[in-house]
């Protein structure tokens, strides 16, 4: 059986003890009703991975000591999705669950000329990386950055940059670059980017690529984007 996994973002360092956060208790005490004596992990979204004891577990606080701490790699591949916010707060939502579960090493929330919703709840969106990161055992959280202007991301430095839009061009697969370890992808709003942008793009080295023969869901495209990425 799975041990309990947690996320505690200061932990401290072997054979010590220490009061878990206010929510980790709760999850603890009175949805999980665990006891002392019981085992548990938690991670720092950091790389490390702690196995704990629980010595004292109360109505106000869960005293855990740290039993062994593993150091988990980072992964090979860096991938960063740049995506427009959508109108659907949902949907952006949901690619954040999913793109953590892939592992996706970095979400941009993308401001382009044709982005309708600009409203960002930062805590809120940093709570469904972390849920998803801990339901999919994994021990590196993506950074999640504040929404971002479309000209300040082309300004920022990355290895290999793609950006995925439906105008008539040649366009590169995206499998064609499997053996890149940090890649940019660039994923437009509905109605996708401007022609503008694009241009603005392909001025900074960005190369078009296409995800497929059918037209995608910004949230979808996303996904497909970072499969893709990371699989090959």
């Amino acid at each position: 059986m799975d041990l309990p996994y947690f996320f505690e973002k200061n932990i401290p360092d072997l054979q010590q003890s220490f009061y878990v956060s206010a929510e980790t208790h709760k999850h603890c005490a009175q949805v999980l009703r665990m006891k002392e004596g019981n085992n548990l992990l938690l991670t720092n979204g950091k790389g490390i991975l702690c196995n704990g004891i629980i010595t004292e577990c109360n109505k106000k606080s869960t005293l855990v000591k740290i039993i062994q701490l593993t150091e988990i790699p980072q992964p090979e591949k860096k991938i960063t999705i740049a995506l427009s916010l959508l109108k659907n707060t949902a949907r952006f939502e949901w690619f954040l669950e999913k793109a953590t579960e892939l592992g996706i090493y970095e979400i941009i929330p993308l401001l382009c000329k044709r982005t309708e919703k600009q409203h960002f709840r930062q805590e809120r969106m940093q709570q469904i990386t972390i849920a998803a990161m801990l339901q999919s055992k994994q021990c590196w959280l993506p950074v999640l950055q504040m929404p971002t202007p479309f000209q300040d991301v082309l300004l920022q430095q990355q290895k290999c940059k793609l950006i995925a839009h439906c105008y008539t061009a040649k366009k590169l697969n995206i499998q064609n670059f499997s053996s890149e370890k940090e890649i940019c992808i660039l994923i437009g709003p509905e109605g996708d980017f401007t022609e503008e942008e694009v241009a603005e793009a392909t001025q900074k080295q960005y190369m078009p690529i296409t995800l497929g023969n059918t037209r995608l869901r910004t949230e979808t495209a996303g996904i497909v984007a970072a499969t893709l990425s990371i699989l090959n």
